[in-house]
């Protein structure tokens, strides 16, 4: 499932940055760091970093940001226990398969520094999971996503639905902000 999620992004990279560079992810940027504790600048891993828009906004405010996407052996590299004040999972946990996301989840915790921030945005549903468009999707609602999430260890500091200012059914996004411990 991973290969043929990969592969998609794989097949049409660049017209994935022309579809996603504009995107306005103010919000999510603000969600994380608002709310990580201490003094700038930060640690941040961007889980699922793909062409690196979001990469590129935090080094630009001078944070030691380092990006992630797709191999699991990179992962193993970059994940060391104790390492992020933040993470920065927009739109990438979604493709991991339910079956996977408690581990998932246990070892980006293990990854975060006490106290640490997990930033998730995904696109909502009523927990359906399977093929979209040669990706591996999970849609889950945000009852089922909070049940993920706290049993990996983390405390809801919040959540919103996106983009803003549109009626509930506009707003296929859902944005959950974590702490660790």
């Amino acid at each position: 499932m991973s290969e043929r999620t990969i592969a998609h992004y794989d097949r049409r990279p660049q017209a994935f940055w022309e579809g996603t560079r504009n995107h306005d992810v103010s919000q999510n940027y603000a969600a994380l760091l608002d709310n990580i504790e201490g003094t700038p600048p930060y640690s941040i891993l961007d889980l699922g970093c793909g062409p690196g828009r979001d990469l590129h906004y935090f080094r630009s405010l001078g944070h030691d940001a380092v990006g992630l996407d797709g191999a699991k052996e990179f992962a193993a590299m970059t994940l060391p226990d104790d390492r992020f004040d933040g993470m920065f999972a927009n739109a990438s946990l979604f493709h991991v398969l339910s079956l996977e996301l408690p581990r998932v989840l246990r070892e980006l915790g293990k990854a975060l520094k006490a106290r640490g921030v997990l930033f998730c945005s995904n696109p909502r549903g009523h927990n359906e999971e399977g093929f979209s468009n040669d990706r591996y999707s999970c849609f889950h609602d945000l009852e089922t996503w909070r049940k993920y999430v706290t049993a990996a260890g983390f405390s809801e500091i919040a959540h919103y639905y996106r983009p803003t200012g549109l009626p509930r059914d506009r707003q296929p996004w859902l944005a959950t902000v974590w702490r660790k411990g």
